[in-house]
């Protein structure tokens, strides 16, 4: 221990001599460096040199206050403490803060994404498989089912000072919210609709739990990794989910064979109704049309009963003798009927020469001439009698 002359002296000595300080600094700092000589007090025989003790502190000092100097990556945060105490919180950039013992900086990354898996673990770099962790991955469902659950969740922060001075552990206290979450959505979910439909989304109550906490932690996503029913009943929830397939099938091919049916269905009522639409349209019209020729014939029947009859009778004639080949004419005044085989007369026009004899086929033109000649006759002596 190096003493100073001059201190520990009385007040009434005066003060003490500055010089004579750093001249005995100076010579201890000889002796330690140099050979010892004799006894205490006694000039040494080695050669002994001075060292600038002013430098020497001088470069400490600056070598110390250079460790003050550090630098926050893009994405980073640095938090500066002193003594242990949160100081400030310092943006990307070169930066300086007292050196230790004073102050200390830790630079904590905001942008990089932190992964946590609840209900299983990768193993090695994930590629390799997971490993299945019951005591998480089993969850009980409202309708008291047990599903097996395993979700992947990312988080980075959003508040460096919150995630160095209130969590001890940033994963666990993550791990814990993660499995509160899931645990009350699972609990509050049937297990049909989480093995058809999947989880519902978690981060918001996450979240709210971390913040309670204040964690400075930013929930990223939430992924589910496995949703199942526990291996020792597996299989027949299997079955079920195909009983359940097969059942949303059988509907799905329902609607389908209704949805081609019912629009055929109403096209043809629509069809229906048009067509009776018309033809209700055309029976009014014809029965109109009807009525007033009635009309029209009786006025003209009041004005000559006679002749309208006769009109009406030549007209009835006329329709009746249109779809008939076999024309029979009784002469007024008489007892002869007169056949007219109009059938055979056309049958006998379409004949070529090759299919008959040229005689039958004279005899047959002239038969038919004097049958026509006759029936032409007849009907004028009908007509002169009518008169």
């Amino acid at each position: 221990m190096i003493k100073f002359p001059g201190f520990g002296q009385k007040n009434n000595e005066g003060p003490p001599d500055l010089d004579q300080i750093l001249s005995d600094l100076n010579q201890k700092i000889n002796n330690l460096f140099g050979k010892k000589g004799g006894r205490s007090g006694q000039p040494s025989n080695n050669k002994e040199f001075d060292v600038p003790v002013l430098p020497i502190l001088a470069v400490i000092a600056a070598i110390w206050l250079a460790t003050g100097f550090y630098i926050v990556d893009q994405g980073s945060l640095g938090v500066v403490q002193r003594f242990g105490k949160y100081t400030e919180t310092t943006e990307p950039g070169p930066r300086w803060h007292w050196p230790y013992p004073i102050e200390s900086a830790e630079v904590v990354n905001m942008e990089q994404v932190r992964r946590l898996e609840v209900g299983y673990r990768s193993i090695g770099d994930g590629a390799g498989g997971k490993t299945r962790q019951p005591k998480e991955a089993l969850m009980l469902t409202e309708d008291e089912n047990i599903i097996d659950m395993q979700v992947a969740v990312q988080y980075k922060l959003k508040n460096a000072k919150d995630y160095l001075f209130n969590n001890r552990s940033t994963d666990e206290s993550v791990m814990s919210a993660a499995e509160t979450a899931i645990r009350e959505i699972v609990g509050k979910s049937k297990l049909d609709d989480l093995l058809q439909k999947g989880l519902p989304d978690t981060s918001e109550r996450m979240q709210a739990i971390l913040d309670s906490y204040k964690t400075g932690v930013l929930i990223t996503s939430v992924s589910r990794q496995k949703g199942a029913a526990p291996e020792q009943v597996k299989e027949a929830f299997d079955d079920v989910n195909r009983a359940n397939q097969d059942y949303q099938r059988q509907i799905n091919e329902g609607q389908a064979y209704a949805n081609d049916v019912i629009p055929k269905a109403r096209g043809n009522a629509s069809r229906l109704v048009e067509e009776s639409s018309g033809y209700k349209l055309k029976v009014e019209n014809e029965a109109r049309g009807n009525a007033s020729r009635f009309e029209q014939i009786l006025a003209q029947f009041t004005k000559a009963p006679d002749v309208t009859r006769q009109r009406l009778y030549l007209d009835a004639q006329e329709q009746i003798m249109s779809s008939t080949s076999k024309v029979i004419v009784d002469q007024q005044g008489g007892n002869s009927l007169l056949y007219l085989p109009l059938d055979k007369l056309m049958a006998a026009g379409a004949v070529g020469p090759s299919t008959a004899p040229s005689v039958a086929a004279q005899s047959t033109i002239k038969q038919s001439d004097s049958e026509a000649d006759m029936a032409r006759e007849l009907m004028r002596s009908r007509d002169r009698d009518s008169r």
